[in-house]
């Protein structure tokens, strides 16, 4: 299956195959990076995502010692996570179509900081 996406000007555009499962995130770096409180992420091998447009490779700002985070230089948006190893982490919103039941998240990491809001539409799981 090739998904594709990109940014809100189009600058950043990508092509993508074998993602692994979703998941959401409500850390303060995601937080942050993506201006809601809580993320969700599809992840890929690095080798399984192609940047087709004009852009290329999207600007980066590393963001911790193991990642950076990627965005767009020409509207901002953000994009995902790429980290040193070789796993690139997408936003679920910058996908062209977005509502296959594979974006659905599968885990919630950083659960502790979720607001408490949040915990009554998506009660923290029991692992």
């Amino acid at each position: 299956m090739k998904l594709s996406g990109g940014c809100l000007c189009g600058f950043i555009r990508f092509n993508a195959v074998n993602p692994s499962s979703a998941h959401s995130c409500s850390c303060d770096l995601c937080q942050k990076h993506s201006g809601c409180q809580t993320a969700v992420w599809l992840e890929f091998h690095s080798d399984d995502v192609e940047w087709t447009g004009e852009g290329g490779v999207p600007s980066l700002f590393r963001s911790s010692a193991a990642s950076s985070r990627a965005f767009c230089a020409r509207c901002g948006s953000s994009v995902g996570a790429i980290d040193d190893s070789p796993a690139i982490a997408l936003l679920s919103g910058i996908f062209d179509h977005n509502e296959r039941a594979l974006f659905s998240p599968q885990s919630h990491s950083f659960q502790d900081m979720k607001p408490v809001w949040w915990r009554t539409i998506l009660p923290d799981s029991v692992d």
